[in-house]
């Protein structure tokens, strides 16, 4: 990851296209467009990659998220149970269509513990939202049994995690409706863009309609179309679609790529004592964007942290524990209430309480992990240097790591 590493004249091909016609937004003008539906064909290449039944896309992931939660019939005064490793963009999602996002803690899948759900669940409870980060995956079996007992939905933050499976399916098609995010720093990317996949034709026509202002999409006239609901202007534009489009047919050569550059580094850095791996729960469906990996203590975590920035190798590489777009530690605007817009009491009172809140099992988690991204450019030589500054910042820090640990560039690259 990202996508926009492997721009190429496949880009350039479908935006001229678009171009060509002159027609940039998605919906009507039908005979000016000659033809040209990028939108469309996206949604149906998302599809059939995905093995999904539908597919909406957005403006963004974000969006995609709204759009989810409004068509899932998440509003005021439901609570959303979601992880305390994210982005921010989970919780603002939650909160702009009048919901209390209720976080808890994840575990050493980096994802959200199952436990932690059961201890969270409350009488409005109305939804789980399991978020797949940095390339893998929450134990859905897991979730999905805890979602049938208390009969509360899942809503997938797959953002993160195109292209990656669970026995055998897809992240973002397993819940009642899941979100993708095509910005500039995802696998597959538009530049800006998201979508929502589902399996349910009823989940479906709502995200349609309301992505759109709530036009129903029915006949050949734009300007008669009925609004049978609300909705909002979270549309895709086909200059964005255009570009998701050469991408995504991208998509398995990206995971090939990034399968191979982080299977030489897990088996660098794994090698090395203290070195330990985050779990995945199903290892075979991991997409391979992010080698997460662990040290015994936050001291030596943030030692090794150190060392990499001294030497220059710290860029690629994320201490998620000081970070303030993805952890709950650093969001103090979360956790103070400080927004623009007022929120209802119930949101208020929910996020106030997050200041008091035990976050240390999180802590535990979270202060020990690194995770190195895996970059689709990377030459063979690049890959050996990345691995080799970084088992070296580790073995600088950790008496125990011995140089003869690292494996040789020779007998890796074969």
């Amino acid at each position: 990851m990202p996508g926009f590493e492997l721009f190429g004249e496949e880009e350039r091909k479908e935006v001229n296209e678009v171009l060509s016609s002159g027609i940039l937004m998605r919906y009507g003008f039908d005979g000016p467009r000659k033809g040209i539906w990028k939108a469309k064909d996206l949604e149906e290449a998302l599809c059939k990659q995905l093995n999904c039944h539908y597919a909406q896309l957005t403006s963004s992931g974000t969006s995609a998220l709204t759009v989810a939660l409004a068509a899932l019939g998440i509003g005021a005064g439901d609570e959303v149970i979601m992880p305390s490793f994210t982005f921010v963009a989970s919780f603002e999602a939650v909160l702009s269509v009048g919901a209390i996002p209720v976080i808890v803690d994840v575990n050493d899948s980096l994802t959200i513990d199952p436990q932690a759900i059961k201890k969270a669940i409350t009488p409005a409870t109305r939804c789980i939202m399991p978020v797949h980060m940095c390339g893998s995956m929450a134990d859905l079996d897991a979730i999905q049994t805890i979602c049938r007992e208390h009969k509360l939905l899942m809503l997938e933050d797959a953002c993160q995690s195109i292209g990656a499976s669970y026995k055998g399916k897809f992240l973002g098609t397993i819940g009642d409706a899941g979100a993708l995010s095509f910005d500039f720093v995802k696998t597959v990317t538009c530049a800006e863009g998201g979508a929502v996949l589902t399996n349910d034709k009823a989940i479906y026509t709502r995200c349609d309609g309301y992505s759109d202002h709530g036009h129903d999409h029915q006949g050949m006239d734009r300007g008669a179309e009925m609004h049978p609901f609300p909705g909002n202007n979270f549309r895709i534009s086909e200059l964005h679609a255009a570009v998701g489009l050469a991408q995504i047919r991208k998509l398995n050569t990206f995971l090939a790529i990034q399968k191979k550059s982080h299977q030489y580094l897990m088996e660098t850095l794994s090698r090395i004592p203290g070195v330990s791996l985050r779990v995945i729960p199903d290892p075979e469906g991991d997409s391979h964007t992010f080698l997460s990996w662990f040290l015994p203590s936050v001291e030596l975590t943030q030692a090794v942290v150190a060392e990499m920035k001294s030497k220059n190798i710290l860029a690629g590489n994320f201490y998620w524990y000081e970070h303030n777009w993805h952890y709950i530690r650093k969001w103090d605007h979360l956790k103070q209430v400080e927004t623009l817009n007022r929120l209802t009491d119930a949101q208020a009172g929910a996020l106030k309480k997050l200041q008091v809140q035990d976050f240390s099992r999180s802590d535990a988690v979270m202060s020990r992990c690194i995770s190195t991204a895996i970059s689709l450019s990377w030459t063979e030589e690049q890959l050996y240097e990345k691995a080799s500054g970084i088992a070296a910042a580790i073995r600088k820090v950790l008496p125990t790591a011995s140089p003869q640990t690292h494996y040789s560039h020779q007998a890796n690259l074969a």
